[in-house]
């Protein structure tokens, strides 16, 4: 006969391994180290590390400052199954939205409405892990089509005239994230045509990256870990010295996490062991796969 404390004992060891799991990813995939988490939390590195490998119990009120040191809802990190992007944005939009559009999304699930055939207009995203080339590349691809160029961290520092530096200092990564949205949501007013630029961690807001991806044509760029890497050190963003087994062992960790959302992205460029011009190329005809060529500007 099985002892029932056992199998709850074992039943509560299984909890705090999938809630542990469930904080790494979510710190992964947000591209935070233990060390800075630490920081913005308050809480130790080893208490961050016992979290994460589902050792010992957990008090709710350090939990609950772990996610909001991270950005992300408490009640996501307890969940019994791990929520998917859309569930998640479904979450989200349902709670801002107006007594009627619940009720025109009720029927629209309910199967009593057809889906919206409008064409979308040229608008592109690049999206991919720092050191991807996303402001590179797609200021000089905007420049060969002739299509406006935006950069979402400098239109996010324009509009609040303050630094992203600045902005995390003050708000929080949460407080940065909100900018972000805000920006993005007024650029998808935007006419078009246009190439955006965005932040590496995006995919990791599930409302905003949603919004991104219903708004604009998305194109991953694609590298190999060791390329980002290198791509970094070259923009003077990562010191040339200290443990670079560690920080490619982040680096691979995010990438990883992030790997199924950015793969999300209408298509993929790969940019690894090419020269830039190639990489141009490859970009310029992604876009003009998908609206063609008719969206350039007549030369003045």
């Amino acid at each position: 006969m099985s002892d029932p404390m056992s199998g709850a004992a074992e039943q509560e060891a299984l909890f705090l391994t999938e809630l542990g799991r469930r904080v790494r990813h979510a710190r992964t995939v947000r591209g935070l180290s233990r060390k800075l988490l630490s920081q913005t939390s308050g809480l130790s590195e080893r208490y961050i590390a016992q979290l994460e490998g589902g050792q010992g119990n957990v008090s709710i009120i350090l939990l609950r400052r772990v996610a909001n040191a991270m950005g992300v809802r408490l009640d996501d990190l307890i969940a019994g199954q791990d929520l998917t992007p859309d569930w998640q944005v479904m979450r989200d939009l349902v709670a801002q939205a107006a007594p009627e559009q619940i009720a025109a999304a009720k029927a629209l699930l309910a199967g009593n409405q057809l889906a919206d055939g409008t064409v979308p207009k040229p608008r592109v995203a690049v999206i991919g892990l720092r050191g991807a080339g996303k402001s590179t590349l797609g200021r000089l691809t905007a420049e060969r089509l002739g299509w406006t160029f935006v950069e979402l961290n400098a239109e996010i520092e324009r509009e609040n005239a303050l630094s992203v530096k600045e902005i995390f200092a003050i708000y929080g990564q949460e407080g940065y994230r909100r900018l972000e949205q805000a920006a993005l949501r007024r650029l998808t007013e935007h006419p078009g045509p246009l190439i955006l630029a965005t932040s590496g961690g995006i995919v990791a807001e599930p409302l905003t990256y949603d919004l991104l991806l219903q708004a604009f044509f998305t194109v991953w760029l694609r590298a190999r870990p060791e390329e980002h890497m290198q791509r970094v050190r070259d923009q003077d963003n990562l010191a040339p010295t200290g443990d670079h087994a560690t920080a490619m062992q982040e680096l691979r960790a995010v990438l990883a996490s992030r790997e199924p959302l950015y793969a999300r992205a209408s298509t993929v460029v790969d940019t690894s062991d090419v020269p830039i011009e190639v990489m141009v190329d490859r970009l310029t005809a992604a876009i003009e796969a998908r609206f063609g060529t008719q969206e350039r500007r007549r030369s003045a």
